[in-house]
């Protein structure tokens, strides 16, 4: 019933803890997806025009497909940011500091 004081402190390494390589890819991928979402609605933000069949269902609608389109931008890995990140923390947690 008792447990050794070694174990009570340690911390869980990566793949016990959900991460993994899996889980540093899917964050690097989710990191990317935000930064497009970021880039996306900036460049909504920049129209030129009124919109003449605004309103806001409209931009709701516009919201959640340039979010799906964002995810699966970041999924091809095109733009190299989750790349970037996924090699930076790989590093870190392979016990290199880069």
């Amino acid at each position: 019933m008792t447990s050794s004081i070694s174990s009570i402190g340690a911390s869980p390494t990566p793949a016990a803890a959900g991460g993994g390589d899996g889980g540093l890819r899917k964050a690097a991928e989710a990191f990317e997806a935000v930064i497009l979402r970021q880039l996306m609605a900036s460049m909504r933000q920049a129209k030129l025009g009124d919109d003449i069949f605004g309103s806001s269902a409209t931009d709701n609608f516009r919201e959640m497909a340039d979010a799906r389109t964002a995810d699966s931008l970041a999924a091809m890995r095109q733009f190299g940011i989750a790349d970037l990140v996924e090699r930076q923390f790989r590093g870190r947690i392979g016990g290199g500091m880069q």
